[in-house]
């Protein structure tokens, strides 16, 4: 049979969670942004420079991309036949063909006024603040700032240049590598080496100041108001000790760096990007009345950002996990328990609705506290089966052979079982996560 070349890429290659983001016929080897951003009118003029690996013969390709308009488009250097753009997708077509296996160039250039796009669960992605900038891009908001693969299951390192007005600060995943001022305008380069998953990536724009938490095992910068300079010292000074307990009970932080930005106005939820939690003013108060939400959001390095699901029905991988880490930093710091914790979250849980498989809750279930709270008794469960030694020694080596990859719940019970002495964690986690009824005991 004579073999053809693939006009695939051209449509999505997404789950059946969100059938519209994610584009198939390529794998991205990594993304170069470079964003020219004025914060008083919210204009962006941007290159987005993706190195890409064919995954099979192409002369058609696609983006998510949404709500900015395209200036120009090559393709190693060279501009394609056609250029399409829809609602949610830019499609490229090329003269000739892409060989499967071969890597190729792709710049875009590309302007407008950045805004969140629509979805199942509220508006995601680029947003403006009072006085600055959010981008908070779970599960499908990366489109609304940069042309991307926006699939979890499709990591790659990255660099990004923000410029904008010298007041303002501006962050990004990873360590600053360069910084420059001209003209009344600073140009700020953040380089995430490990490969990073498109919904993780973030700007963060803001009249801030900077507090060093600690320097060690990695640098731990909290970003923030000038006026809640006293409420963040207090409420975040527990970040080096709960990045102690994590690394001991999990492993190794898996980035080169820990950031926290608090930003001046409220926020509904706080929220984990890679290398970074983003808290509203809100979740300040100078009483440690956030520290389990801080808790939740440090563990998301481990589990979400290096270990990340590869579909989008297996949230409870990221949120089960983060949860749980809530009880394990509450009782390592003195606090409650995760007996006991357990034990409050399983009565709260007899008493709603079990009309959802929290192993597939279905896309508008995905962050269903349901969700967070099965899953983390799942992981309970689990440590009551196995014991502590076995359980935690499992959890590191779960972490470490994963790190940085991809995970499905067989993963985490195939790498458990091998440390549980014959205990079968499948069916320990599966009547938590595959069935709507509350298991006995």
């Amino acid at each position: 049979m004579a073999s053809h070349p693939s006009t695939f890429g051209a449509s999505t290659a997404g789950d059946d969670y969100l059938p519209t983001s994610g584009n198939g016929g390529y794998s991205v080897v990594r993304y170069d942004l470079d964003l020219d951003y004025r914060v008083a009118t919210n204009r962006l003029t941007a290159t987005a420079l993706i190195t890409a690996r064919a995954t099979m013969d192409l002369t058609r390709f696609s983006f998510d991309f949404a709500g900015l308009s395209v200036v120009r488009v090559t393709v190693n250097g060279v501009r394609p036949r056609k250029i399409a753009e829809t609602v949610r997708k830019l499609v490229v077509t090329v003269d000739e063909v892409i060989p499967d296996g071969t890597e190729f160039v792709v710049e875009v250039r590309y302007r407008g006024a950045p805004h969140p796009v629509r979805s199942a669960w509220g508006e995601v992605g680029w947003e403006e603040l009072t006085d600055g900038v959010i981008v908070a891009g779970q599960p499908c908001g990366a489109a609304s700032w940069y042309p991307c693969n926006d699939h979890p299951a499709d990591k790659a390192p990255y660099r990004i240049t923000i410029t904008c007005e010298a007041g303002y600060t501006a962050i990004a995943n990873g360590p600053l590598v360069a910084r420059s001022t001209r003209s009344g305008r600073t140009s700020w380069t953040y380089e995430m080496r490990q490969p990073m998953a498109s919904y993780l990536a973030t700007v963060q724009i803001g009249r801030y100041r900077s507090r060093r938490l600690a320097a060690d095992p990695v640098a731990q910068t909290v970003f923030h108001p000038g006026r809640l300079e006293r409420e963040v010292s207090i409420d975040f000074a527990p970040v080096p000790q709960m990045m102690a307990v994590f690394s001991e009970l999990f492993g190794p932080y898996p980035f080169d760096e820990y950031t926290v930005v608090v930003t001046d106005d409220a926020l509904e939820i706080p929220l984990e990007a890679q290398g970074l939690a983003v808290f509203g003013s809100n979740h300040v108060n100078g009483m440690h009345g956030a520290d389990r939400l801080i808790a939740h959001e440090l563990a998301h390095q481990w589990f979400g950002n290096s270990l990340t699901i590869a579909r989008w029905r297996d949230i409870w991988l990221h949120e089960g996990f983060a949860c749980y880490a809530e009880w394990l930093w509450a009782e390592a710091s003195g606090g409650v328990t995760a007996d006991a914790n357990a034990a409050v979250h399983r009565a709260a849980l007899e008493a709603q609705p079990r009309d959802i498989v929290i192993g597939d809750p279905g896309p508008r279930a995905m962050f269903d506290d349901r969700v967070y709270k099965r899953g983390a008794l799942a992981l309970h469960a689990v440590r009551r089966a196995v014991g502590d030694e076995a359980f935690f020694e499992g959890l590191r080596a779960y972490v470490e052979e994963c790190a940085h990859g991809l995970v499905a719940p067989i993963d985490f019970v195939e790498i458990m079982e091998q440390h549980a002495a014959g205990v079968d964690v499948g069916s320990v986690v599966d009547r938590w996560v595959e069935k709507r009824s509350l298991p006995k005991g």
